[in-house]
């Protein structure tokens, strides 16, 4: 497979003219390296999960910097945080723009040195696993969402044409348990799978901390860590409540999304597309699909946009929302591919009363055209 232009590119451009470092955080596998490469082929790459390397920045950071003093991507950089302040001082002579590449697999730990040592000097960018629009451009996404949820989106999958059972079952091996481990003290690793499971069997629902940590026989503390340690390592996301009271007793506990599908069908034990159509969570499976892809988008060209999702206690649900001006832009999100006239109850409803305050009314279902309404915007998943 030929190298797939990433969306993040462009920004990543600009930002080379316009901050002395640039810092790239996504999770393990999601391209980032080759991405730093290709756009910064003139610069030197030096990897710091490398235990050389690691050891030379760390036991002696002003010596390692004077070896690499300019135009280096560090990757990994989140192994060796004691190169943060003596970075600062080096560009804070240099006044020079695009100095220091820095990439980071663990988002809490270079944020953390970031915030401490380079606020104001460093742009941050995220990359995730390809977006659809990524995939289209080389002819990868499926033709339907069943087979595009089970396949994922890691770009390994289609480089190296691995099977997508394989390549999750080494990912949480390798990568996933890994990471989690050298950030929380994990005794019982069977523990924490348990868990991992649990969230995966929770995508799209409120998140319930008490009831995942008896079920895992953990204390809640111990979940509530655990799970901002998958935030951290990409693997999970928090779509929170949109506290607004336009109704009585808004609901304000987050929900739990995947980052990526093909690591959710995996840990929910999918394989294929007929034990797909079967699971009762296939509906929260496309939801999961509908919403990360809205997410790598808003990251991927840099839209900084915020979203939430809005529920009463009677019931009444929005999906996504998203605040456009002084307006709501709301999404329904179906996997059916028949569309039914109650599927835009719920849009209809929030719009009577949020006062007609909202902007575009979009239902997203598992169909494969688009169709042009006059109240709403309906989208095929492949469209959004």
């Amino acid at each position: 497979m030929d190298f797939i232009a990433r969306h993040l590119e462009a920004t990543i451009r600009k930002h080379k003219e316009q901050y002395p470092v640039l810092a790239i955080t996504g999770p393990r596998q999601s391209g980032k390296t080759t991405l730093l490469k290709t756009v910064f082929e003139d610069y030197r790459y030096i990897s710091l999960e490398n235990p050389d390397n690691r050891a030379f920045a760390t036991d002696d950071p002003v010596g390692f910097l004077r070896e690499y003093p300019e135009r280096v991507i560090f990757d990994e950089v989140q192994q060796t945080p004691t190169l943060f302040s003596y970075i600062q001082t080096i560009v804070d002579e240099s006044r020079q723009m695009g100095q220091f590449i820095l990439s980071g697999s663990q988002n809490f730990q270079l944020l953390n040195n970031i915030t401490q040592s380079l606020a104001g000097r460093v742009a941050l960018c995220k990359l995730l696993p390809f977006d659809f629009a990524e995939m289209k451009s080389a002819n990868l996404l499926a033709e339907t969402f069943p087979e595009a949820c089970l396949n994922g989106f890691y770009p390994a999958i289609y480089d190296r044409h691995i099977d997508p059972t394989t390549f999750y079952a080494n990912y949480i091996k390798t990568y996933v348990e890994r990471d989690v481990t050298e950030l929380a003290n994990i005794r019982d690793l069977r523990q924490f799978r348990t868990f991992l499971s649990l969230c995966a069997a929770r995508t799209g629902q409120l998140m319930n901390l008490s009831s995942i940590a008896n079920e895992c026989g953990i204390s809640q503390p111990t979940a509530k860590a655990w799970l901002s340690i998958l935030e951290s390592s990409y693997i999970t996301f928090q779509l929170q409540p949109f506290y607004r009271n336009f109704s009585k007793r808004v609901v304000k506990t987050p929900k739990v999304y995947f980052y990526d599908t093909g690591l959710l069908c995996h840990l929910l034990g999918i394989r294929d597309a007929a034990t797909f159509a079967e699971n009762p969570l296939r509906g929260s499976i496309f939801e999961n699909l509908v919403i990360a892809e809205i997410y790598k988008q808003n990251e991927h060209r840099y839209l900084h946009r915020d979203y939430w999702f809005w529920r009463d206690s009677n019931g009444h649900e929005i999906d996504l929302l998203s605040q456009n001006g002084n307006k709501y832009d709301i999404f329904e999100i179906k996997s059916t591919q028949t569309i039914m006239t109650d599927h835009f109850a719920g849009l209809d409803y929030f719009s009577e009363i949020s006062g007609n305050n909202t902007g575009e009314k979009t239902l997203i279902y598992g169909g494969g055209t688009n169709q042009s309404r006059t109240q709403y915007t309906v989208s095929s998943w492949k469209n959004i």
